[in-house]
């Protein structure tokens, strides 16, 4: 496994609500669709780099999919990313900056960007819907790519967060379905275990402490997140619902972005064990300092630029199957 640090500190007091009261963390995901909240929100952002953007519409099996395209191919060897954004399953979309300035930034650089606007798990929806959206955008890309001047054969494929969870799930139907598989996996702080384990060599309490609560992510908070998304119990999941316990044979190269300050750091480094042990090459990076929504915290700012580098530098090493 090749690794890399990078420093990217960042802190903040606890967060209230408008009652004064500390909000609980998987139930702030629920009041707010609009996607996770900034770290920051008052630094001065970079808008990103202007890109050529079009959205086209897949047919899915519950339904049109948006897919929001970024930028042109640099060649005909070009590869390029199918991306889901994170949310925890209930927030966010396409217009975060974890998904929106991510897909400017690697678009200015030569690399197409595909970000699929799947169907959050609310109001009734659970899996499979989010997980066969996100299939309906790759089949979309695999398809329309030589329109588009891309290789299918160079195609990857990523997420962050739940958008993690999304993109291997996709990938363990992939190989069980007889079907191409993405050149790569981009996954940034991925959720992919119910019941979270213990990041290695633990998390400094005192940083922990000074999180925002919706930064936090407690074993009740994993548990309903996981069961929101499943539609009932966790022990019911299928595995492409919580990939994290499936047997990661046969996925492809995988790129792991994690974070230093992040409850879900565990759940990113026991699945790069389980890769390892099953003979999928993995690139590991830890942001230092960082906490869980990176992307979405630094997007336009310096100190999200090394997990942008490491990201961008994964896809231009991308090869075909």
């Amino acid at each position: 496994m090749t690794s890399r640090t990078e420093s990217a500190a960042a802190s903040a007091g606890p967060s209230r609500n408008a009652k004064g009261e500390t909000a609980a963390g998987f139930a702030e995901y629920l009041a707010s669709p609009e996607g996770p909240q900034f770290l920051n929100p008052d630094a001065v952002r970079s808008p990103g780099p202007d890109a050529p953007i079009r959205t086209v519409t897949s047919d899915g099996r519950h339904g049109p999919v948006a897919i929001r395209i970024y930028g042109e191919p640099a060649g005909a060897d070009s590869p390029a990313l199918v991306w889901l954004h994170g949310g925890g399953f209930v927030s966010g979309s396409v217009d975060i900056p974890e998904s929106d300035y991510l897909a400017r930034v690697l678009a200015g650089r030569g690399t197409p960007v595909l970000s699929v606007d799947y169907r959050l798990a609310r109001d009734g929806v659970s899996f499979p819907i989010p997980h066969d959206d996100a299939l309906a955008g790759w089949f979309w890309a695999r398809k329309n790519a030589e329109t588009l001047g891309l290789d299918p054969d160079l195609l990857c494929l990523g997420g962050a967060g739940a958008g993690g969870n999304l993109a291997v799930g996709a990938a363990l139907y992939l190989i069980d379905a007889g079907k191409p598989l993405p050149a790569k996996l981009l996954l940034a702080y991925p959720f992919l275990h119910a019941e979270l384990p213990p990041p290695a060599g633990g998390l400094d309490p005192e940083v922990m402490a000074g999180l925002p609560r919706h930064l936090r992510f407690t074993v009740e908070d994993c548990i309903r997140t996981a069961e929101n998304y499943v539609g009932g119990p966790v022990s019911m999941a299928s595995s492409y619902a919580m990939p994290g316990y499936a047997d990661p044979a046969g996925l492809p190269p995988t790129a792991l972005l994690a974070c230093e300050y992040d409850d879900a750091r565990g759940s990113t480094e026991l699945f790069a064990s389980a890769l390892e042990r099953a003979g999928v090459p993995v690139s590991y990076f830890l942001a230092q300092g960082a906490v869980h929504g990176h992307l979405n915290h630094t997007a336009g700012l310096p100190e999200g630029q090394a997990a942008l580098d490491f990201l961008a530098g994964e896809l231009a090493g991308a090869r075909r199957a």
